[in-house]
């Protein structure tokens, strides 16, 4: 895959698909500009090598109508703050009015293209769309791993119709990162897999069966696979169309010599909120009313322990409900436990980079992920939509 690195770009009117998906309060005021801070390098890169950027991105989910709470606006703002450089702000980002800014534009001048997702035509992979934004560049480069997981117009179809399309600096070093904890590892590979569904982590846990020396389990799924052990797990969330799948996965682990981890206490609650009453439990002895919301202290020493001697850890999902201060203490001690690791860290998913950051270890950990469900799909062994597109448009 041909990167930014080996194109010439100067005097060329580059497109980079980026993703500011960036969280924002009710005044439309940005909270974590995470995702901006991550392709600075390659938007400063194309403007020291003389390109003309125009930056592509959608932002929440307008579901193809004009909704002004989801403009960029606010972005185009804060952009322009980190790059030091004046931002052109587009009213959309196809168009007679987008052509003419285009057209007028000198190398060194930075635009920032209206919402993708305004136009219906964006998720649906549609071929006039993405020509449309073809016709504005001289190069597309995707830098927006976290949704080249989506098969998108501005993703997939324009590399059929852009004259020369490449990969960026963050887009590369994600895939980079990956390969090296999947392809080649350093051993032990301890996976630890945590969120509240087994459902949603099913492909991915059977295909890291091929790949791990240790699966540490967490959060609400760890429920389902206590209960095809035979545990009672009160009335703890879990999904009872998949316990025997779950009892599946720790026979096919113990087969494959994989060690399973599961919690071993937890904190449990009589009510989902804030106020109820908490306390701490074996995990044999969750009473019947209640419900466990946090792994407890000594399995959080167990894992501790688990990973003492960890090579790689890939990380994702929370150990339980972090978002409330009572049920975050498992996931905060799990983010300590990882970031003193010696091992190659890397953490994806987006609850789980928000407990790094929320925990002030972020710059201990060698890789925190941009994308949450791009890193599941290939935490699952699957390919990605646009980066197999961008593959395909260097072999034409």
């Amino acid at each position: 895959m041909k990167s930014i690195k080996d194109t010439a770009i100067s005097g060329k009117k580059v497109l980079i698909r980026v993703d500011f998906n960036v969280p924002m309060d009710e005044h439309q005021n940005i909270t974590d500009d995470t995702r901006i801070r991550a392709v600075l390098p390659t938007l400063k890169y194309a403007l020291d090598h003389n390109a003309v950027l125009i930056i592509a991105s959608h932002l929440g989910r307008p579901k193809g109508n004009v909704v002004p709470k989801f403009s960029l606006a606010p972005v185009a703002k804060r952009l322009a703050r980190l790059l030091e450089e004046n931002v052109i702000m587009a009213t959309n980002c196809v168009g007679p009015d987008v052509k003419k800014i285009v057209s007028n534009m000198n190398t060194g001048d930075v635009l920032l293209l209206e919402n993708l997702r305004f136009h219906p035509e964006e998720q649906k992979n549609d071929d006039g769309f993405a020509e449309e934004l073809a016709k504005l560049c001289d190069v597309y480069i995707n830098d927006a791993f976290a949704v080249s997981h989506r098969s998108n117009a501005s993703l997939v179809a324009i590399t059929k119709y852009a004259p020369l399309s490449v990969a960026g600096f963050l887009l590369q070093k994600e895939l980079d990162y990956f390969k090296k904890a999947i392809a080649d590892p350093k051993r032990p590979l301890v996976a630890i897999i945590g969120g509240s569904k087994v459902s949603s982590k099913l492909e991915a846990l059977e295909n890291m069966l091929k790949h791990v020396d240790k699966f540490i389990i967490g959060g609400a799924m760890a429920n389902t696979f206590l209960k095809s052990t035979g545990c009672d797990v009160g009335k703890s969330k879990f999904e009872k169309d998949l316990i025997d799948v779950a009892g599946s996965i720790i026979k096919k682990a113990t087969e494959n010599g994989i060690k399973f981890y599961l919690p071993v206490d937890a904190k449990v609650a009589s009510q989902f909120n804030s106020k109820a009453e908490v306390k701490t439990v074996p995990i044999q002895e969750i009473p019947s009313e209640w419900m466990a919301l946090d792994i407890g202290p000594a399995t959080s020493l167990l894992y501790s322990e688990v990973l003492q001697d960890a090579k790689t850890i890939i990380w994702n999902g929370p150990m339980g409900v972090f978002e409330i201060d009572a049920f975050s203490r498992g996931t905060i001690d799990m983010v300590g436990t990882v970031a003193e690791s010696y091992a190659m860290t890397i953490v994806g998913g987006g609850d789980t980079d928000v407990a790094v950051h929320k925990a002030g270890k972020s710059d201990m950990i060698t890789y925190i992920s941009t994308g949450g469900g791009a890193f599941l799909t290939l935490l699952e062994g699957k390919s990605l939509p646009a980066v197999v597109a961008l593959n395909n448009a260097e072999g034409e």
